[in-house]
């Protein structure tokens, strides 16, 4: 039988070598079955041919049937069209190109009969369809009726006549070639109990939709297909490692945490962090190794929650290990936690890439013996020359700014794999987490530390600078800190924005009674640490940055952060600049700078921004509007799939329902061992040898 995953798109009628490439580089597609599996983004409806009289300018595409009665040719150079006027008997319209005239002239005859679709727009007092498609219209049995698909192309396919209806014609001719030998990807079990229609049918009529209920059949079809090979494959993969992965058993509370919690406890934990650390104690004591998510919102305690399970791994005889990102980050949590262990006999460390060689020879040397019980550092962690006598527990934070070789490192710093604890301060809906961490438990802390006061966001418009100045002087003159961030480094001429470097000068000038440091993401690490830690110990009242502050600073002291070009900026990225202030008892404010004139999209982001505090909200916010891929943070932890089909927010119901049948699937038979279940195996092995790594996705 003919394996169409290997039959290159060359061979196929109307390709070729020069296509095949083009096809290859532009949208990915090698195989015959790429290009079955690449759907169509829209349909729309051609089954009613409108008459020209009906026309306004509310429709988005029409379809007419008449007449060309005459061309005509206007303009010159760049500027030159070409105008077809054509009527139906009931009025005029007119057809517009703008290149390719001579083959249109060619091509199509003054009177002849045609069918002609397209975007009517209203030019003048006249309305007119430019580069439309056009049919001859021979009878009523051979014209292309009801849903047509579109698909996506790219300015270097349709230069080499590569549009939708060209793609459409080439999935025609391979579907026919390969209908018969299209084996079905589901076990008969699956398909009944989720009321799938079949794999040919759902090729059939996601390319070539006979109605409009069929088209949702099998867009259903696919994707639940998608979404259940994803989740069977992180369910597995999960009881896989559950099964081999032995871990230490934390079964006591000691000494150190008693301590802590009666005589340095800072404040009451929240009900959020006691309900996270009840959960995690359990992970610990299970003798499974804990592989564990923790969100919480900027704020939220996170840190004091990660003590207290270091605290507890330190009383049942282990070490424990924190890496964050930046160097800052690791030296303000090495700082926060020996204050808050002031006065107890624990031995902390910090390790990072500017530790001096005697400090990092002892370092390596209590680690051995046991004598240095928390080690808080960077990247420098996952050195060969650091080891552990006893490492119980590591903790990551901010954990999608590091790459999965990199933690993957700190799981072979003791003989059994030490419990691993990750944390984000980016908020993750529900239907993400469930596919891009899928095989970490999630811990949420969804609650602020009492006494904590909510950033008041205010949105001002850039004309309106003087009011701006203003507010922030007064701050200022109450021996406040402010950051004013900036979208780009240097001018853009593609982008009228307002440049780190000419605000940097412009603020210096506004506030000369005050110091401006100056951080982005081109200086040197030592550089940029520098004028972050100038800030930090207050020779600096005001900083102006770009993004790179998003994670690692921690000013309790800064109580204003202004967002230039705030309308360039995601969500999600938005929330986590505004987090950098509202750290101490202080009023903070959030002031997100635009232009007056705003898309209607930017309009509901800023208004998202102003009215809410809470992540979560303005995470799922973010994913309705700009997609997975699209959301901060994603990009660097690796969503390690393209969905083709699938939408993690219109298709959350679909999800929830696909893992719960390959929870099933998996419960009743752990291995796919049951010959039933050989497909499975089949389509896990394919999807094993594609771009995605399951195993990694934590």
């Amino acid at each position: 039988m003919l394996d169409y995953s290997q039959t290159d798109i060359k061979f196929l009628p109307g390709v070729g070598p020069k296509k095949a490439e083009i096809l290859n580089k532009e949208i990915e597609v090698f195989s015959v079955e790429d290009l079955l599996y690449y759907f169509p983004y829209k349909y729309i409806d051609r089954s009613r041919i409108y008459f020209i009289h009906e026309i306004d300018g509310n429709m988005p595409y029409i379809q007419l049937k008449g007449r060309i009665t005459a061309f005509e040719t206007f303009g010159e150079g760049r500027r030159k069209r070409l105008v077809a006027h054509f009527t139906d008997g009931t009025g005029f319209i007119d057809l517009v190109w703008f290149q390719g005239a001579r083959f249109i002239t060619d091509k199509y005859k003054v009177n002849s009969p045609y069918i002609i679709f397209g975007k009517p727009t209203l030019f003048g007092n006249k309305f007119n369809i430019a580069h439309p498609d056009i049919d001859p219209y021979i009878n009523e049995e051979k014209r292309q009726t009801g849903l047509m698909p579109y698909y996506n192309t790219t300015e270097k396919m349709k230069n080499h006549y590569l549009n939708s209806k060209a793609i459409q014609k080439i999935i025609a001719s391979a579907f026919s070639s390969v209908v018969r030998n299209l084996t079905e990807t589901l076990p008969d079990e699956v398909i009944q109990t989720a009321r799938l229609m079949s794999l040919k049918q759902a090729m059939r009529n996601i390319h070539f939709p006979e109605n409009a209920t069929l088209l949702r059949e099998a867009q259903h079809r696919l994707k639940f297909e998608e979404l259940f090979y994803i989740q069977l494959n992180i369910l597995r993969y999960t009881a896989d490692r559950k099964s081999k992965l032995k871990g230490f058993i934390f079964s006591k509370v000691g000494d150190n945490l008693h301590k802590f919690y009666e005589q340095n406890l800072p404040f009451e934990l929240t009900n959020a962090q006691k309900r996270v650390i009840k959960e995690i104690r359990q992970d610990m004591a299970t003798g499974e190794q804990m592989n564990r998510l923790l969100q919480g919102d900027v704020g939220s305690g996170k840190t004091l929650v990660a003590l207290m399970l270091m605290l507890i791994t330190l009383d049942n005889g282990f070490q424990a290990a924190m890496m964050a990102p930046t160097e800052i980050l690791a030296t303000q949590h090495y700082l926060s936690i020996k204050e808050l262990l002031k006065g107890m006999d624990i031995n902390i460390g910090l390790l990072t890439g500017s530790t001096k060689k005697a400090d990092r020879e002892r370092i390596h040397s209590n680690l051995l013996t046991g004598d240095l019980q928390i080690l808080i550092g960077t990247h420098a962690l996952i050195e060969d020359t650091v080891q552990f006598a006893n490492l119980g527990l590591v903790i990551i934070d901010e954990q999608h700014r590091f790459g999965v070789a990199q933690r993957a490192k700190l799981w072979t710093k003791n003989v059994n794999p030490p419990h691993i604890l990750v944390m984000t301060a980016t908020p993750i809906p529900r239907t993400l987490a469930m596919t891009v961490y899928g095989d970490l438990d999630v811990s949420v802390i969804d609650e602020l530390p009492p006494g904590r006061k909510p950033i008041q966001t205010i949105h001002q418009y850039d004309k309106k600078r003087g009011s701006l100045y203003e507010s922030i002087r007064k701050q200022l003159k109450e021996g406040r800190q402010v950051y004013i961030v900036y979208p780009l480094i240097e001018e853009s001429e593609k982008l009228d924005l307002k440049n780190l470097e000419d605000g940097y000068e412009h603020i210096k000038e506004v506030f000369p009674d005050y110091t401006v440091c100056k951080v982005h993401g081109k200086m040197k690490p030592k550089e940029k640490d520098a004028e972050m830690q100038r800030f930090v110990n207050y020779e600096a009242q005001i900083m102006v940055a770009t993004t790179v502050i998003e994670v690692g600073v921690n000013v309790p002291n800064a109580s204003v952060m202004v967002i230039e070009s705030a309308q360039r900026f995601g969500l999600s990225q938005l929330h986590q600049l505004r987090g950098r202030v509202g750290r101490g008892a202080d009023q903070s404010y959030c002031i997100l700078v635009t232009p007056y004139e705003l898309s209607a999209d930017t309009r509901k982001r800023i208004d998202i921004m102003v009215e809410s505090n809470d992540g979560f909200v303005i995470a799922e916010a973010d994913l309705k509007l700009r997609g997975p891929g699209d959301l901060e943070g994603t990009q660097q932890s690796g969503i390690p799939f393209n969905l083709r089909i699938a939408n993690l927010v219109r298709d959350s119901e679909i999800l929830q329902y696909a893992r719960e049948v390959a929870q099933n699937i998996l419960d009743a038979d752990p291995q796919l061992e049951r010959p039933d279940n050989r497909i499975l195996l089949k389509q896990l092995r394919k999807l094993s040898g594609n771009k995605y790594n399951w195993g990694l996705i934590s």
